[in-house]
């Protein structure tokens, strides 16, 4: 029985690697992708979806959506993930058209027709999805799982020394999804430092599986050098692919706890960032899976075979 799923993406070369995984797998049913504001501006962000869709022979509906955070100024990735979001390698990234109907609506309609049973993947800022919760309070109860690629565990950002990038971008519409009581799994950036660290030994091997794994590693080419000067990674990690994986395979988690976590929307040094109440000190129920720690091996394997053929 293949799982539902909405994909809500900020499509840049980490992303397409995550669309990838899921338009691939037989165990996936992907109903809608859904694309906000974040690595990319949103239009380039449909054109990186409707490129990477088309080039794993799926139709599935692209989704125009929110195309600035709710209250703040943009900011972008282009010095992470390049000028078109893709590695700069010369993809064609224009003319194609999305789907009629706005990412938001969408959000709702899909889960109202079938309360229960999707799953929803966040890879980008949570502005669709707080835009959302705003027009339809009744959504907090509709989806089975919400996946997010948000936030650390462990306190380390990737944007500002404390905060995460898909948080960061717009802290108010997190604020109101971990707020919000839905069903909510996190996989943080952490995950993808210390589980989701591709080599390049092992960007050459997935390379090597066909043409997708070429296309896989080869958009990361900017982000191969973000990640040398600026992460300290050698190679390039894999936050929104990794989080794909555990929706679409969640024993693939060797870790993971039951938290309350707030975000943080006022500090002076810590906007963006995920304060995660590990021990329990504030006395407030756990509104978060949080997951630490993933099976890597698994994962490099899920990578290879979504890549195959």
């Amino acid at each position: 029985m293949t799982q539902p799923m909405i994909i809500d993406t900020d499509t840049a070369s980490d992303d397409a690697v995550a669309l990838v995984l899921a338009l691939r797998d037989p165990r996936v049913d992907v109903r809608a992708i859904t694309v906000v504001s974040g690595n990319v501006p949103v239009a380039m962000g449909v054109q990186n979806a409707l490129y990477t869709r088309d080039l794993c022979g799926a139709t599935v509906p692209v989704h125009v959506g929110a195309d600035r955070p709710l209250l703040r100024e943009h900011v972008f990735a282009h010095d992470v993930h390049g000028a078109d979001g893709m590695g700069d390698v010369g993809l064609p990234l224009t003319g194609r058209v999305p789907a009629a109907g706005h990412a938001v609506d969408v959000l709702i309609d899909e889960a109202r027709r079938h309360p229960g049973e999707l799953t929803l993947v966040t890879l980008g800022p949570l502005t669709n999805l707080a835009l959302a919760l705003r027009k339809a309070p009744d959504l907090a109860g509709l989806y089975r799982r919400v996946v997010m690629m948000a936030g650390t565990a462990d306190g380390s950002g990737n944007v500002t020394p404390a905060a995460e990038f898909n948080v960061y971008v717009d802290p108010e519409a997190a604020d109101i999804v971990f707020r919000s009581g839905m069903p909510l799994e996190m996989v943080g950036w952490d995950v993808s430092r210390n589980d989701a660290t591709l080599s390049p030994a092992d960007a050459d091997a997935l390379a090597a599986v066909g043409p997708l794994g070429e296309f896989c590693t080869r958009i990361q080419r900017r982000l191969v050098e973000f990640c040398r000067t600026v992460t300290q990674l050698e190679g390039f990690d894999l936050p929104d692919p990794v989080t794909m994986a555990v929706a679409i395979d969640p024993d693939l988690v060797t870790r993971a706890e039951d938290r309350y976590v707030a975000v943080e929307t006022a500090g002076v040094h810590t906007v963006g960032m995920t304060v995660v109440d590990h021990l329990g000190v504030t006395g407030r129920a756990p509104t978060v899976r949080v997951v630490r720690a993933v099976d890597r091996g698994r994962f490099l394997a899920m990578l290879r075979t979504a890549c195959t053929g």
